[in-house]
Protein backbone atom coordinates (compact mmCIF):
# COMPACT_ATOMS: atom_id res chain seq x y z
CA UNK A 1 0.00 0.00 0.00
CA UNK A 2 2.83 2.39 0.94
CA UNK A 3 4.62 1.96 -2.38
CA UNK A 4 1.36 2.22 -4.34
CA UNK A 5 0.41 5.49 -2.64
CA UNK A 6 3.80 7.04 -3.39
CA UNK A 7 3.65 5.72 -6.98
CA UNK A 8 0.16 7.22 -7.45
CA UNK A 9 1.27 10.53 -5.98
CA UNK A 10 4.34 10.83 -8.20
CA UNK A 11 2.24 9.91 -11.25
CA UNK A 12 -0.35 12.62 -10.51
CA UNK A 13 2.28 15.27 -9.71
CA UNK A 14 4.16 14.54 -12.96
CA UNK A 15 0.93 14.80 -14.98
CA UNK A 16 -0.12 18.29 -13.87
CA UNK A 17 1.39 21.69 -14.71
CA UNK A 18 3.36 23.44 -11.95
CA UNK A 19 0.79 26.25 -12.06
CA UNK A 20 -1.93 23.87 -10.82
CA UNK A 21 -2.37 23.27 -7.08
CA UNK A 22 -3.00 19.70 -5.96
CA UNK A 23 -5.31 19.23 -2.99
CA UNK A 24 -4.87 15.65 -1.74
CA UNK A 25 -8.38 14.72 -0.60
CA UNK A 26 -7.72 12.69 2.53
CA UNK A 27 -11.29 12.29 3.81
CA UNK A 28 -11.83 8.92 5.57
CA UNK A 29 -8.13 8.13 5.09
CA UNK A 30 -5.86 7.30 8.07
CA UNK A 31 -3.28 9.77 9.36
CA UNK A 32 -0.44 7.44 8.34
CA UNK A 33 -1.40 7.90 4.65
CA UNK A 34 -1.29 11.67 5.07
CA UNK A 35 2.10 11.41 6.81
CA UNK A 36 3.38 9.35 3.89
CA UNK A 37 2.41 11.99 1.32
CA UNK A 38 3.71 14.68 3.69
CA UNK A 39 7.10 12.95 3.65
CA UNK A 40 7.00 13.20 -0.17
CA UNK A 41 6.48 16.97 0.05
CA UNK A 42 2.68 17.29 -0.16
CA UNK A 43 1.44 20.07 2.13
CA UNK A 44 -2.16 20.70 1.02
CA UNK A 45 -4.89 18.29 2.12
CA UNK A 46 -8.66 18.48 1.76
CA UNK A 47 -11.38 17.23 4.09
CA UNK A 48 -15.16 17.37 3.84
CA UNK A 49 -16.18 16.77 7.48
CA UNK A 50 -15.41 19.28 10.21
CA UNK A 51 -14.86 16.75 13.03
CA UNK A 52 -12.40 14.68 10.99
CA UNK A 53 -10.63 17.84 9.84
CA UNK A 54 -10.17 19.12 13.42
CA UNK A 55 -8.90 15.73 14.60
CA UNK A 56 -6.32 15.57 11.79
CA UNK A 57 -5.24 19.16 12.35
CA UNK A 58 -4.67 18.41 16.06
CA UNK A 59 -2.58 15.32 15.37
CA UNK A 60 -0.55 16.11 12.26
CA UNK A 61 2.26 18.59 11.40
CA UNK A 62 1.25 22.22 11.76
CA UNK A 63 2.64 23.37 8.42
CA UNK A 64 -0.06 21.39 6.57
CA UNK A 65 -2.51 23.69 4.78
CA UNK A 66 -6.00 22.32 5.36
CA UNK A 67 -8.75 22.94 2.81
CA UNK A 68 -12.44 22.48 3.63
CA UNK A 69 -13.94 21.07 0.44
CA UNK A 70 -17.30 19.75 1.66
CA UNK A 71 -20.59 21.46 2.47
CA UNK A 72 -20.04 23.60 5.57
CA UNK A 73 -22.73 24.44 8.13
CA UNK A 74 -22.51 27.94 9.63
CA UNK A 75 -22.61 26.58 13.19
CA UNK A 76 -19.42 24.57 12.58
CA UNK A 77 -17.28 27.39 11.19
CA UNK A 78 -15.90 28.29 14.65
CA UNK A 79 -14.27 24.85 14.95
CA UNK A 80 -12.04 25.35 11.91
CA UNK A 81 -11.67 29.16 11.92
CA UNK A 82 -8.40 29.18 13.95
CA UNK A 83 -6.44 27.20 11.35
CA UNK A 84 -8.25 26.63 8.03
CA UNK A 85 -6.22 27.65 4.98
CA UNK A 86 -8.99 27.75 2.34
CA UNK A 87 -12.75 27.08 2.38
CA UNK A 88 -13.85 25.92 -1.08
CA UNK A 89 -17.55 25.60 -0.41
CA UNK A 90 -19.03 29.03 0.35
CA UNK A 91 -22.53 28.69 -1.06
CA UNK A 92 -24.49 31.39 0.82
CA UNK A 93 -24.10 34.88 2.25
CA UNK A 94 -25.15 33.57 5.67
CA UNK A 95 -22.12 31.25 5.65
CA UNK A 96 -19.80 33.99 4.42
CA UNK A 97 -20.92 36.32 7.23
CA UNK A 98 -20.25 33.61 9.81
CA UNK A 99 -16.78 32.94 8.38
CA UNK A 100 -16.05 36.68 8.59
CA UNK A 101 -17.30 36.80 12.21
CA UNK A 102 -15.20 33.80 13.31
CA UNK A 103 -12.14 35.08 11.40
CA UNK A 104 -12.39 38.37 13.32
CA UNK A 105 -12.55 36.46 16.62
CA UNK A 106 -9.34 34.67 15.66
CA UNK A 107 -7.68 37.85 14.41
CA UNK A 108 -7.07 36.48 10.95
CA UNK A 109 -8.26 36.67 7.35
CA UNK A 110 -9.85 33.47 6.04
CA UNK A 111 -9.47 32.65 2.35
CA UNK A 112 -12.62 31.45 0.58
CA UNK A 113 -13.91 30.29 -2.78
CA UNK A 114 -17.49 30.92 -3.88
CA UNK A 115 -19.14 27.63 -4.84
CA UNK A 116 -21.30 27.80 -7.97
CA UNK A 117 -23.85 25.25 -9.12
CA UNK A 118 -22.74 24.00 -12.55
CA UNK A 119 -24.01 20.40 -12.55
CA UNK A 120 -27.31 19.01 -13.78
CA UNK A 121 -27.74 17.21 -10.45
CA UNK A 122 -29.98 19.18 -8.11
CA UNK A 123 -28.28 17.57 -5.09
CA UNK A 124 -25.10 19.59 -5.68
CA UNK A 125 -24.74 22.78 -3.64
CA UNK A 126 -23.83 26.15 -5.05
CA UNK A 127 -24.81 29.68 -5.99
CA UNK A 128 -26.24 30.73 -9.33
CA UNK A 129 -24.25 33.43 -11.15
CA UNK A 130 -27.04 35.95 -10.46
CA UNK A 131 -26.99 35.17 -6.72
CA UNK A 132 -23.21 35.41 -6.64
CA UNK A 133 -23.13 38.78 -8.42
CA UNK A 134 -25.91 40.22 -6.25
CA UNK A 135 -23.99 39.11 -3.18
CA UNK A 136 -20.60 40.60 -4.10
CA UNK A 137 -22.21 43.87 -5.24
CA UNK A 138 -24.13 44.31 -1.97
CA UNK A 139 -23.17 46.91 0.66
CA UNK A 140 -23.23 44.18 3.30
CA UNK A 141 -20.60 42.20 1.40
CA UNK A 142 -18.36 45.28 1.21
CA UNK A 143 -18.41 45.48 5.02
CA UNK A 144 -16.83 42.03 5.44
CA UNK A 145 -13.14 42.62 6.06
CA UNK A 146 -11.93 39.36 7.58
CA UNK A 147 -12.51 37.20 4.49
CA UNK A 148 -10.64 37.06 1.21
CA UNK A 149 -12.40 35.68 -1.88
CA UNK A 150 -9.71 33.93 -3.92
CA UNK A 151 -11.93 32.57 -6.67
CA UNK A 152 -14.62 30.04 -7.49
CA UNK A 153 -15.34 26.34 -7.06
CA UNK A 154 -17.71 23.96 -8.80
CA UNK A 155 -18.53 20.27 -9.05
CA UNK A 156 -19.42 18.70 -12.38
CA UNK A 157 -22.18 16.14 -12.83
CA UNK A 158 -21.23 12.59 -11.84
CA UNK A 159 -21.31 11.07 -15.32
CA UNK A 160 -19.12 9.25 -17.84
CA UNK A 161 -20.08 11.81 -20.51
CA UNK A 162 -16.83 13.76 -20.75
CA UNK A 163 -18.34 16.34 -23.11
CA UNK A 164 -21.03 17.20 -20.57
CA UNK A 165 -18.35 17.54 -17.90
CA UNK A 166 -16.29 19.74 -20.23
CA UNK A 167 -19.31 21.98 -20.89
CA UNK A 168 -19.87 22.37 -17.14
CA UNK A 169 -16.20 23.26 -16.58
CA UNK A 170 -16.45 25.83 -19.39
CA UNK A 171 -19.46 27.27 -17.57
CA UNK A 172 -17.43 27.68 -14.35
CA UNK A 173 -14.56 29.29 -16.27
CA UNK A 174 -17.05 31.78 -17.73
CA UNK A 175 -18.46 32.46 -14.24
CA UNK A 176 -14.90 32.98 -13.00
CA UNK A 177 -14.27 35.58 -15.71
CA UNK A 178 -17.47 37.45 -14.77
CA UNK A 179 -16.63 37.38 -11.04
CA UNK A 180 -13.11 38.65 -11.81
CA UNK A 181 -14.60 41.68 -13.55
CA UNK A 182 -16.28 42.57 -10.25
CA UNK A 183 -13.74 41.32 -7.71
CA UNK A 184 -10.03 41.75 -8.40
CA UNK A 185 -7.67 38.87 -7.52
CA UNK A 186 -10.29 36.12 -7.75
CA UNK A 187 -8.17 34.05 -10.11
CA UNK A 188 -8.44 30.60 -8.51
CA UNK A 189 -10.75 28.01 -10.11
CA UNK A 190 -11.21 24.85 -8.07
CA UNK A 191 -12.61 22.20 -10.40
CA UNK A 192 -11.66 18.67 -11.32
CA UNK A 193 -11.45 15.49 -9.29
CA UNK A 194 -9.95 12.03 -9.80
CA UNK A 195 -12.06 11.12 -12.82
CA UNK A 196 -11.95 14.40 -14.71
CA UNK A 197 -9.01 16.51 -13.57
CA UNK A 198 -7.21 16.39 -16.93
CA UNK A 199 -10.29 17.88 -18.61
CA UNK A 200 -10.59 20.45 -15.80
CA UNK A 201 -7.00 21.59 -16.32
CA UNK A 202 -7.61 21.90 -20.08
CA UNK A 203 -10.57 24.16 -19.26
CA UNK A 204 -8.65 26.44 -16.91
CA UNK A 205 -8.65 24.83 -13.46
CA UNK A 206 -5.98 26.14 -11.08
CA UNK A 207 -6.84 23.82 -8.15
CA UNK A 208 -7.67 20.11 -8.47
CA UNK A 209 -9.10 17.95 -5.68
CA UNK A 210 -7.77 14.41 -5.98
CA UNK A 211 -8.75 11.56 -3.64
CA UNK A 212 -9.26 8.04 -5.00
CA UNK A 213 -6.58 8.34 -7.71
CA UNK A 214 -4.07 8.86 -4.89
CA UNK A 215 -5.42 6.90 -1.95
CA UNK A 216 -7.57 4.24 -3.63
CA UNK A 217 -11.32 3.76 -3.14
CA UNK A 218 -12.95 5.55 -0.22
CA UNK A 219 -13.35 3.61 3.03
Amino acid sequence: MKNKLIHNYKKVISSIPKSVTLVAVSKTKPKKDIELLYSEGQRIFGENRVEELVDKYDNLPKDIKWHMIGHLQSKKVKKIAPFISLIHSVDSFKLLKEIDKQAKKNDRIINCLLQFHIAEEESKYGLSLKMGLNMIKSTEFQSLNSINIEGVMGMATFTDDIEQIRAEFKKLKKISNTIQQNLINTKEISMGMSGDYHTAIEEGSTIIRIGSTLFGARN
